[in-house]
Order: C-alpha cells, then sequence, then structure tokens
C-alpha cells in the first residue's frame, strides 16, 4: 500500500482531475516519454516537485497496466546522468531521490526532484539549448522561461557590470552643475578624491566618469539633469488606481492618479513618495503640545521600499525597457522592480540585516547624493532596511510588508488600513474623550486587531523601553478603556466603566506587596463580608485586584494589582 502521503496525493490528483505545481503523472507504460526532461526542469528552476511515473491521467490517475518499471526507471537515471552512459539530457540536472511504491495494487516509481540552488540555474534540456529547453512550473504547465529570467538565473551571484558601463551619447553636459558640486563639496575630504587635481579625475574616483571621461550608468542616473533623454523607461511609473485590481482597457476612467517620476534618482524617488502620499488617508495624533497629520504608511517606510525598488532592480540591457511600478490600491499599494532577488537573498532571509547589492556603482552614489534641496539621503545601505520597515509596520498595527519574487521581479505590497482609518477613529472617539497620543492610539489599535495587547508587544511594536509601554498602557487602563488579564496584557473593556465609587475605598486597604484578608478588607472599609465577597470576584474578573488563593481556600487573600496604577476618586 503507498504512505499517506502518496495517498493523499493522489487523492488530490483525482478531486481536481489534473496534476498541478507540486506533482506530474505520466503513464510512461513501457519507456520514459521524452517530455519528461521538461518537467524536470521545471520544478529544479522553480520549487522543486514529485513526478509519479506508472499512473494515467486520461484513466483519472489509475495505474497502467504492465508498467515496465525497472525499465522506465534505467532511462531516468541514464539521462539525468547518473548511469554511466553517454545519454544525459540536462544541464545542471537537480538532486533527485526515487523510489517504488503501490497504488490501487499497481506498482509506481516515484521521482522526488529538488529545487536547484542559487548559482545552478537554469536547468535545461541540453538538446533544446537556452532559452527553449529551460521551463519554470505554473500550476500544471512547463512555461519556458524568458530571455530575462535566463538572464536573472545565470547572474543570480555575480555582481551587475551594467550600472558601470558608458551611455552612448551622454557627455557631462548631462551632468546636473548642482548636484555634481554638492557631490565634490561633499567628498572633498575623502580618502575617494586624494590626489586629484582636475575635475575630471574627481569625478572618475567617484565612477561618475569612467577613466575616459565617458558617462556611467550609475553617474547619468543619480547626477544626470534627465537621464531618460538617453533611457526613456528607466523612471518610477505611480498610478492610482480606483479600487482593488487595475481597470481594464476601455474603462472611462481608469487611473484617479498617474505620474511618471524622471530625472535623476533621489529626485524621482522623492517625487513617488509625495504622489503616493498625497493619495492615501491621513489621520490625527497628538505629539507633545502639538497635533499632526499622519497617513495611513509611513513615510519612512514608503520611501524604503521604493529606493529599494530602484537600488536593487537589474539594469542590464535586458531589462532597461521596463520601469519600476508603484500600484496604489484601496486596500494595498504594491511596488514592483525589474529583476529578481540577488546574491543568495531570499524571501526567508530578506530581514536578516546583511546588506546585498548587485548595483555596486549605484550604490555608493546614492548614498552621498541627497535629494534636491533637502538635504536627505535615500539610502543607508547598512542592511537593516526590511527590519525598519517590519517595525514602523507594526507600530502602526499594519502587516508587515509582503513579498513575492519570481526570477524575473521582485513586488513588495504594503497593506492600507483603507476604510478601517475613519471606522477606527471613529469608534476610538466613543471610548475616549480627548486627542490620543500616537503611542495610545497603536496600542488600542493592537488590542481591537488582535485581541490583547501586552507590555512586550506594545514595547516590540514601538521600539520604546518596558517602562514606557507599561506607562502607556496603565493610563488606558485608569481610563476604564483597557482592563488587564494576566502577565502585563490588557483588553479591551468594551465600555465597561470604572469600579463604583464607593469601591475605592477597597483599593485604599489593599497594596501590592502585604495582602489582605476578606474580614481585614471588610473591617478596614466598613463593608460586610457577605456585600464584599461580590464585589471583590468584580474587580478580581477586572484585573484590578490579584487574588492569591482559590474561591475556596482558607488562605484566599487580596492584593492590588498595581500599586501605582489603582484608579484615583474623581
Amino acid at each position: 500500500m503507498a504512505d499517506d502521503l502518496l495517498q493523499v496525493t493522489v487523492a488530490r490528483l483525482r478531486r481536481q482531475g489534473t496534476d498541478d505545481a507540486l506533482v506530474e503523472v505520466k503513464s510512461s507504460a513501457k519507456s520514459l516519454t521524452t517530455d519528461i526532461w521538461d518537467t524536470v526542469s521545471a520544478f529544479a528552476n522553480t520549487a522543486g516537485g514529485t513526478i509519479i511515473l506508472g499512473l494515467s491521467e486520461e484513466a483519472g490517475f489509475l495505474p497502467v497496466e504492465q508498467f515496465a518499471l525497472d525499465r522506465v526507471r534505467d532511462q531516468f537515471v541514464e539521462g539525468i546522468g547518473d548511469g554511466g552512459g553517454s545519454g544525459v539530457r540536462l544541464t545542471n540536472p537537480p538532486s533527485y531521490a526515487l523510489r517504488r511504491d503501490i497504488i490501487d495494487d499497481g506498482e509506481v516509481l516515484v521521482i522526488v526532484i529538488t529545487e536547484n540552488p542559487v548559482g545552478l540555474k537554469p536547468c535545461f534540456v541540453t538538446a533544446k539549448g537556452l532559452p527553449s529547453g529551460a521551463f519554470r512550473r505554473v500550476d500544471d504547465k512547463n512555461i519556458r522561461l524568458s530571455p530575462a529570467e535566463v538572464f536573472e538565473m545565470q547572474h543570480a551571484l555575480t555582481p551587475s557590470k551594467a550600472d558601470g558601463e558608458p551611455v552612448p551619447d551622454a557627455d557631462e553636459s548631462d551632468l546636473d552643475p548642482e548636484i555634481i558640486e554638492a557631490l565634490l563639496t561633499r567628498m572633498a575630504s575623502s580618502k575617494a578624491l586624494y590626489g586629484t587635481s582636475t575635475r575630471r579625475e574627481k569625478l572618475s574616483r567617484l565612477n561618475i566618469v569612467d577613466k575616459q571621461g565617458r558617462i556611467r550608468l550609475a553617474g547619468l542616473l543619480t547626477a544626470g539633469v534627465y537621464p531618460q533623454q538617453f533611457l526613456p523607461r528607466l523612471l518610477i511609473d505611480v498610478a492610482v488606481h480606483l479600487g482593488r485590481e487595475k481597470s481594464l482597457p476601455g474603462v472611462a476612467t481608469r487611473f484617479i492618479d498617474r505620474r511618471e517620476c524622471v530625472g535623476p534618482v533621489a529626485d524621482s524617488i522623492d517625487e513617488a513618495i509625495n504622489v503616493v502620499l498625497r493619495n492615501l488617508r491621513t489621520y490625527s495624533i497628538v505629539e507633545g503640545a502639538g497635533r499632526s497629520e499622519v497617513p495611513e504608511i509611513p513615510t519612512e517606510v514608503l520611501r524604503e521600499a521604493i529606493a529599494n525598488a530602484v537600488l536593487h532592480r537589474e539594469y542590464a540591457a535586458v531589462f532597461t525597457g521596463q520601469p519600476v511600478t508603484v500600484d496604489v490600491f484601496s486596500d494595498r499599494i504594491e511596488i514592483t522592480n525589474p529583476g529578481g532577488l540577488w546574491g543568495g537573498k531570499t524571501l526567508e532571509n530578506l530581514d536578516d540585516g546583511t546588506s546585498r547589492c548587485r548595483n555596486l556603482t549605484l550604490m555608493p552614489l546614492m548614498q552621498q547624493i541627497a535629494v534636491r534641496g533637502a538635504g536627505r539621503f535615500t539610502v543607508e545601505g547598512q542592511g537593516g532596511g526590511v527590519r525598519m520597515m517590519n517595525s514602523e509596520m507594526e507600530a502602526h498595527a499594519l502587516q508587515r510588508p509582503h513579498y513575492v519574487a519570481t526570477p524575473d521581479q521582485v513586488r513588495v505590497t504594503l497593506w492600507r488600513h483603507g476604510a478601517e482609518i475613519p471606522e477606527h477613529r471613529e469608534w476610538l472617539r466613543g471610548l475616549v474623550d480627548r486627542d490620543l497620543d500616537a503611542r495610545e492610539d497603536t496600542a488600542l489599535l493592537l488590542a481591537r486587531r488582535e485581541g490583547e495587547v501586552s507590555v512586550a508587544g506594545l514595547r516590540d511594536a514601538l521600539r520604546i523601553d518596558s517602562d514606557e509601554a507599561r506607562e502607556t498602557l496603565r493610563a488606558l487602563r485608569r481610563e476604564g478603556v483597557l482592563r488587564m488579564t494576566h502577565d502585563e496584557t490588557f483588553v479591551l473593556a468594551e465600555g465597561a466603566p470604572l469600579p463604583a465609587s464607593r469601591d475605592f475605598e477597597i483599593f485604599r486597604v489593599l497594596s501590592k506587596t502585604d495582602p489582605r484578608t476578606i474580614h481585614e478588607i471588610a473591617e478596614a472599609s466598613g463593608r460586610a463580608v457577605g456585600a464584599l465577597r461580590k464585589v471583590l470576584r468584580g474587580l478580581v474578573s477586572d484585573g484590578w485586584i490579584i487574588a492569591t488563593a482559590s474561591p475556596t481556600s482558607k488562605n484566599r487573600r487580596y492584593l492590588l494589582a498595581m500599586d501605582d496604577d489603582a484608579p484615583e476618586r474623581a
């Protein structure tokens, strides 16, 4: 009988009526079908997968009769390069494992293909060559890799030379004098310019130009007057859409707002941010003695995401016809750059704090050239950007950025509050009759979204210390907006009122360190023991006081939950 996983897999295929992104089934009754190598290539270039030989898809995924398993196995082993013969079918063949199994009393051959590591892609059918023989898996299809995808796989560990290449027809008159002078002034005392005397030598040292004085691509992009004169599609295309999807061609209103942001990269990034910001909702928060309007997605997150797309995109010739795109939808923002992840970066290690950049000429220039008139630099290059984005989004009770990477592009999604913002503000106004500061706002957003908020959780979200987080939560508790459950964890009080005014006598009797019996509390407060039992149960349930034992225990005593957190009498 087949193992449990194989049974589940075959049952799924029978329900679907087709194979899928994870599994390919082939009859191969008497011999191995030649198109199996397309599938091996697709699995090796995507995320791996399983091939089941000896099942018939046409017959409803039933075993084929008289399946020549041994012969088919030997043909596969030889074709993948382990048979010692000359029949190797693949370049960069993947690792694999194979085994016999039984489905409905019929023998099958199960082959598990492992995804090739970075540096050993693409795997392709040797006889077909590149790109015709290289595939990726999409649902149940083997799709040929595009030339751009092949390029990215071949250069996934190789620093790009494209940003250092000279741009035909560009010369020093195409550089912006203001940007160049600011750069030379900033770098005047640096080792980079040691021993230089002429302007040409300085520009060469900084990789604005090469030794022959030709303008490098990175120099044109960062310090050019209008780089798009030479490379029209190296821009940032910002489009604001009506709803959650792009409008179809022919629809009367396709965009609410649209801007192609051009010019040197620092300026175009700043312009793109401003276009996005003017199309986001804002809300008021208290900062000290004043108020400020903040966007629903933090500005620094937008800046980091858009700058990353420009900095880490691919600038090789096969990609220069593609811009960085920023699509603003009602529920999210999607920022997409041409070129896949580079240098061993994966979706799993994007936030590991290490910096890797394929564009080694562009990176240092972007670190030294400020946004015009702002004195602010676009990138810091220390590898902390993704972590910062995660923290800032969480601090505003937003989901972390979501990444999708294919061989030839990377897309990051920033989820908006959308309709939640005005609805949330209205909800807050019903809770507290005053303006909330940013910390209180975040605490209540977290409590509402997650069901609870803790001192540690608020500390990590806001990157403040525990005492500051604790005081924020205590203040909201004193107002009756939150109540403490356990271990410095708070939940929304759901409109529960503060303790009755006569119960404040109980808080005055209790302390945090000296437990009191119910009889001691009754004597000090002048309350009857019988009536006091129900009151104390309610105060324990709401988290105002702590009971040291079970209700039936003779040792049950009571403490204040927090000495400095007891409500004050009005």
